[in-house]
């Protein structure tokens, strides 16, 4: 699993022997990019290795405002591309508490 806090470090609770899988690592890219705010990006797949199913949880200033709906559409349009591989996403949005 992927976290990109607010002080924009990287880190992971994998072990140090484990790495992040290239569609982990691509999505998380996508996502940092499309939400510069973020204060927190999850990344993980979720599929057993093989990059089909991803879990991806995104907290971000950004969705002030916004539906649950709206949200998720937010982050379903910015990987529409990866989309079209996969068999499924499960995503969690929420605004940073102030």
């Amino acid at each position: 699993m992927l976290r990109i806090l607010t002080s924009r470090f990287l880190t992971t609770n994998r072990s140090l022997s484990q790495q992040l899988s290239s569609g982990e690592e691509k999505l998380a890219k996508l996502l940092r990019q499309k939400f510069p705010k973020a204060s927190n990006i999850d990344v993980e797949d979720i599929s057993g290795g093989c990059g089909s199913m991803y879990k991806v949880a995104v907290e971000s200033v950004e969705f002030k405002g916004l539906t649950k709906v709206a949200q998720h559409k937010a982050i379903t349009s910015c990987l529409s591309s990866e989309i079209k591989d996969m068999h499924g996403l499960t995503i969690d949005t929420k605004i940073p508490k102030q």
